[in-house]
């Protein structure tokens, strides 16, 4: 029996369960009320953390906006990580999204933003850290 209060789910464990929380969480119909919008974000950023950390076969979400990144790259050469984050920031903040559009985006936007350095790269490696040593 272990003495540890969270269970050794892992970054792969905490990728899937955070995704079935936000597709699940971001419809109605179930006994709990809906995530709210900042729920969702929130949920989200940790989630796209989630997977950064979680390896293959997770690392096909990472791929996926590697993928995303180079068709942007090929239209605008010079956009940076951090530049591509920003255009995203202003998406999510000013743009009307459903709450599932703000899980997706949340979650390519976490990916961006730690890619880009600075204070979110050093969120992103701290919770990779802490998946880790739960795994």
């Amino acid at each position: 029996m272990s003495s540890s209060l969270i269970p050794a789910f892992g970054a792969p464990g905490l990728a899937l369960g955070l995704t079935g929380i936000l597709f699940f969480g971001t419809s109605t119909g179930g006994k709990v009320k809906p995530l709210g919008w900042w729920w969702t974000l929130f949920l989200a950023m940790i989630a796209g953390a989630a997977y950064k950390a979680a390896g293959t076969p997770f690392d096909l979400v990472s791929g996926l906006i590697n993928d995303l990144l180079g068709l942007v790259g090929g239209v605008v050469p010079q956009a940076t990580m951090a530049g591509i984050g920003l255009f995203v920031t202003g998406v999510i903040l000013y743009k009307k999204l459903s709450t599932r559009q703000v899980a997706v985006t949340g979650i390519v936007y976490w990916y961006i933003a730690s890619g880009a350095g600075g204070g979110f790269s050093l969120i992103a490696e701290k919770i990779s850290t802490i998946m880790q040593s739960f795994a």
